[in-house]
């Protein structure tokens, strides 16, 4: 099992930038598909980006040209570079960790809150 801890949500006024991390443990993290989730306050958990092991991404359409996700497979690490927040884009984000073309893992959540 992989163990997930995301970092760096927090308040920002639209038009700012954050940038999220997700620090994974153990070795799987390197043939891991590793993606960001995001839910909403009243909406259904939504798929934001993913990264392959190879590094190929993959973006939801409302975040594309804004997010970059990222993988520093040294440090066990993948980020959500967020730049021109809307308040649309207010929620709590997840990182997920698919592998084994069967297991599943996820972090615990950060907030994200965008001000107007």
């Amino acid at each position: 099992q992989v163990q997930l801890v995301e970092s760096g949500g927090g308040l920002v006024q639209a038009g700012g930038s954050l940038r999220l991390s997700c620090a994974a443990s153990g070795s799987i993290f390197r043939i891991a598909t590793m993606g960001w989730y995001r839910q909403a306050p009243g909406k259904q958990r939504e798929l934001v980006a993913t990264i392959t092991s190879a590094g190929s991404t993959n973006y939801v359409d409302s975040v594309k040209g804004r997010f970059t996700v990222s993988r520093d497979n040294a440090k066990n690490t993948v980020y959500l570079q967020m730049h021109s927040l809307t308040p649309e884009d207010t929620a709590v984000y997840y990182c997920n960790a698919k592998y084994w073309n069967a297991y599943d893992s996820w972090g615990q959540g950060t907030q994200v809150t965008v001000s107007s």
